[in-house]
């Protein structure tokens, strides 16, 4: 007998044409799967959303705000959302209200979404929901603006106290540099010396450039910047953790020179950071290969391992602030989770991106920074001369800090280079030793007892001793608004502390000659 009944859609048919729009998506919001009524309502195709598109993507700022403070609370909390109404938007633009439902469920380990939405009817009730939205949205970007300026003081105080100590310690350093030194136990300990300094230095400014860039205020200073000194540099830099660690190094040669345009500084700090991280999450006698390789439009620069590798549910996170894959006491050297940071946000500055790939818990890692290169051929870069000799300067430079370490070893790398040199540990003796010893510079720290440097600066200038005088800033705030306060007391110049003692060199070179 002939089946008269008729037949049924398949259940792909069903979930594709539901009344209401459908989605799977993962814990962290990337959609997995998305109805035809769904893709219809906002103009996309499936393929648009299906893996590259996460679910607060779609959603206007105040519903990203609402998903982050409400939405993913609730899901991790009860498992489940409903009724809660939320502007999407179109592929076009525009804001469509929609009515969401949400269940979380778990297969084989993993955590998935089901989430079903449907164009909201009942505009009344949305505009209230809106309206409070709104207001709660507003009240929690004031406490979280509040935050900020609560981490930013606090990250500035910090680097502040940080820096002061390691001002004389970098002073001595360049003494011991200056000195012609025949002990190999004393040249031994200046360059051990040097290495922790440096690298101590290196993780406060790491510190305070991820805060610039995470609230757009680092400044790149591009250049033509040959590639091979630079990784020499963040090589060398690194070298001596290395062999603590009894890692063998290898560095795959390139045929040919390799010009970018980029911030020098900027360029090893990242390079460095990746060999850091290498060395750190490699056991011990482990190796490291660095390599770079050309597109038609890019270099690549990669650091690979054979360390502790990298969980596939952790591959995204790694470059987030303070990340870390395991405890710092886990490992023989420690860290503050912001290395990796600082090189993507470096890189998205310089137009290009950082990606990290391994076969998982123990099977090593490597992280990739592509970097665009130039349109055209650069100019080759100028050769820097990073030699000071003894008794080669001269000129007047009154040192003012209240920190007698900081004060005298600076004064005393000075003299050695021939400048003569005058000290003075707070504002009034600082006034009156410029009026005595007329100084043609005077580095001023900021943070001076009764007195500070930006009214020792006022005054100076009201006289005569100090109308023609340079006056450079030295100090352990270094802060965008602490540059603009020391221009507007006067100030020609602001370095940070500790100073890079070639650049102060070079600037009062600059300086002294010019007049």
């Amino acid at each position: 007998m002939r089946d008269t009944r008729p037949s049924l859609p398949d259940a792909h048919t069903l979930f594709q044409h539901a009344a209401c729009g459908l989605l799977l998506c993962a814990s962290d919001g990337l959609i997995l799967q998305a109805n035809a009524t769904f893709c219809g309502w906002l103009g996309y195709a499936a393929d648009e959303l299906i893996g590259h598109k996460k679910l607060q993507d779609l959603l206007t700022i105040g519903g990203r705000v609402f998903h982050q403070t409400h939405w993913l609370p609730l899901m991790q909390v009860q498992g489940s959302v409903s009724e809660v109404l939320l502007d999407m938007r179109q592929h076009q633009g525009q804001a469509v209200p929609m009515l969401f439902n949400a269940v979380r469920r778990e297969h084989d380990g993993v955590r998935y979404d089901e989430i079903a939405v449907f164009v909201a009817s009942d505009r009344r009730k949305y505009e209230q929901q809106l309206q409070l939205a709104r207001k709660e949205a507003g009240a929690l970007n004031l406490q979280l603006a509040a935050a900020d300026r609560r981490k930013d003081a606090f990250l500035a105080t910090l680097a502040h106290e940080l820096r002061n100590p390691l001002a004389p310690m970098r002073n001595v350093l360049e003494v011991l540099r200056l000195a012609q030194l025949d002990d190999p136990q004393l040249c031994w300990v200046r360059e051990v010396l040097g290495r922790q300094v440096g690298h101590m230095t290196h993780l406060v400014d790491d510190l305070m450039e991820v805060s610039r860039i995470t609230r757009g205020r680092l400044e790149l200073r591009r250049c033509s910047v040959e590639l091979a000194p630079v990784m020499e540099a963040a090589l060398y830099s690194v070298a001596a953790l290395a062999a603590q660690a009894g890692h063998s190094v290898h560095v795959a040669p390139w045929p040919h020179a390799i010009c970018l345009d980029a911030d020098a500084t900027r360029l090893g700090q990242m390079i460095a950071n990746l060999l850091t991280n290498a060395i750190k999450y490699t056991p011990a006698n482990g190796a490291i290969w660095l390599a770079v390789a050309c597109t038609a439009d890019a270099v690549l620069i990669s650091v690979r391992d054979s360390g502790i590798g990298i969980a596939a549910e952790h591959l995204d996170s790694v470059f987030e602030m303070f990340s870390q894959l395991e405890p710092a006491l886990w490992r023989a050297q420690g860290g503050l989770g912001i290395g990796l940071s600082l090189v993507r946000g470096l890189a998205e500055l310089h137009g290009g991106s950082v990606s990290a790939h391994s076969a998982g818990v123990g099977q090593g890692s490597t992280f990739e920074l592509r970097l665009p290169l130039p349109a055209g051929p650069l100019a080759t870069p100028a050769q820097v001369n990073r030699r000071l000799l003894a008794g080669t300067r001269e000129g007047k430079v009154l040192v003012i800090d209240d920190s007698a370490d900081a004060a005298e070893s600076l004064a005393l790398a000075l003299d050695i280079l021939g400048y003569d040199v005058r000290t003075a540990y707070d504002g009034a003796a600082g006034i009156a030793a410029a009026q005595t010893f007329l100084p043609r510079v005077i580095l001023l720290d900021i943070g001076l007892p009764r007195m500070n440097g930006y009214e020792v600066a006022r005054q100076l200038r009201t006289q005569a001793c100090g109308q023609n005088v340079i006056l450079v800033a030295v100090t352990g705030w270094g802060q965008d608004k602490d540059r603009k306060m020391a221009s507007d007391a006067g100030f020609d110049l602001h370095l940070t502390k500790p100073v890079d003692f070639y650049e102060l060199d070079a600037v009062l070179q600059k300086m002294l000659q010019s007049e």
